[in-house]
Parts: structure tokens; C-alpha cells; sequence
């Protein structure tokens, strides 16, 4: 039986042309399905071939439901990318701010915050086998 993996996760953002442009620019990922989604909003797939982001807003760009605070319930998303250095340029490029910035078993880190407010760690792992 294979490995039980994450496929998606749907999160809800103001502009999901925004949100989506913005991570195709710092992860190289595609557009896989646009639509329109629950209660009248909208819905845009953003990942890899495997995994992907389904980024959700409610109708004229409204958010659904209840805004959480920080970590209640999503503390962040995580992204393992190949060169960490080349993300960060990516991620300054589109005009996001990096911080937190660590180094430690099994790999290095940073994180930032898109225009939602939603944080994402982008993680390198320095050994070959934890790919």
C-alpha cells in the first residue's frame, strides 16, 4: 500500500488570482483548476502534479466564515524546496518579507506571511535521504 500523503489544502484568501500568481512566482507551481466553489465563491488550484493549494474566497472576494486569529486553527504551511536561497530571492522579489530565519537538524528554514496574513515555512533539508 503506498504512502499516505497530503493532497491539498484549502484555505480561504481575499484574491485567489493574487494568492495564486504570487506562489506560481516563489514555487514555480501551476495552475491545475479554476471554478466556482461553495456558497457563490470561487476557487483556484495551485500546486505541483501531486499536491496542490486549493486557495477559496466567498462571493465579490468576501472570506466565508469566521477570520481566525494566528494559529487557531492553521499555524503555517509548510513548503520543502531544493535551493532555500534561491526561494528567499523569490519570495523578496514579489515583495514579501522573510524572518525567522533558522538553521537546524534536519534542515534550514524561514518563513514569511502573504497578503492574507497566512504564514508558510519554506524548508530545505540539508540530507539527501530526508527528501
Amino acid at each position: 500500500m503506498p504512502h499516505p500523503f497530503i493532497e491539498h489544502v484549502n484555505i480561504t484568501v481575499s484574491n485567489p488570482e493574487r494568492s495564486a500568481q504570487l506562489l506560481s512566482a516563489i514555487f514555480g507551481w501551476h495552475e491545475r483548476w479554476r471554478g466556482p466553489a461553495r456558497d457563490g465563491g470561487t476557487t483556484i488550484h495551485v500546486g505541483s502534479d501531486r499536491a496542490y493549494l486549493a486557495l477559496y474566497t466567498g462571493p465579490d472576494g468576501e472570506h466565508a466564515g469566521t477570520r481566525w486569529p494566528k494559529g487557531e486553527p492553521l499555524n503555517h504551511v509548510g513548503v520543502q524546496v531544493d535551493d532555500l536561497d534561491a526561494t528567499e530571492a523569490r519570495v523578496k522579489a514579489v515583495g514579501l518579507a522573510p524572518f525567522n530565519h533558522a538553521d537546524y537538524e534536519p534542515g534550514r528554514r524561514f518563513y514569511f506571511f502573504d497578503p492574507d496574513g497566512i504564514e508558510y515555512e519554506v524548508i530545505s533539508y540539508t540530507e539527501p535521504g530526508l527528501r
